[in-house]
């Protein structure tokens, strides 16, 4: 939660505020996540308009996953932005200020009194921005699909032998017995 009493309602205000908090347990996707506990660094700029406070930031934090091709595991470095405009409450304490307003309530985010649960931003921010298909390198040659083994461990010289998918065993023979004739 952060707290907007420092910045007024007047429009036009504004100030920064750089804070760490713990991730939550919820920012993983497919093979990817950022462990639950660890650290996010915000950056915040946070500013008084007509309708509310429009928060605009930078979230940081590291994720780990495993190799889609090779299985290794994979931490890197995450920054992402967002920009999210918080709606001042009615006087009921949700929703719009006025009946006119004819956004989707829904897809609104509201202050709470002064404060601001920037938590649903962040975790959307950066569950979006977590790779589908973590890689340990761009060039990872991934395992062999006969033994297991890492094709980069293995070397270039890594082989099984001729093997052919036994479906095509009936034109193999065909092909030697017109070549014997």
């Amino acid at each position: 939660m952060v707290d907007t009493r420092p910045l007024g309602r007047q429009a036009g205000s504004m100030r920064t505020e750089d804070r760490v908090v713990p991730a939550p347990e919820s920012l993983a996707v497919g093979m990817a996540s950022v462990p639950e506990g660890s650290d996010v660094e915000l950056f915040l700029r946070l500013e008084a308009v007509m309708d509310g406070v429009l928060v605009t930031g930078e979230a940081r934090t590291r994720y780990a996953a495993e190799c889609s091709r090779c299985l290794d595991p994979v931490s890197e470095e995450l920054a992402v932005d967002f920009q999210e405009l918080f709606r001042y409450p009615s006087d009921d304490g949700y929703g719009p200020v006025d009946e006119a307003d004819t956004g989707d309530e829904d897809e609104d985010y509201y202050l709470e009194g002064d404060l601001l649960d920037l938590e649903p931003v962040v975790r959307d921010a950066v569950v979006l921005a977590l790779p589908q298909s973590p890689l340990c390198r761009d060039d990872c040659p991934g395992l062999c699909v006969e033994c297991g083994v890492k094709l980069a461990d293995a070397g270039p010289g890594h082989s099984h032998g001729e093997s052919l998918d036994p479906r095509w065993e009936a034109l193999r023979r065909l092909r030697e017995e017109s070549e014997e004739s």
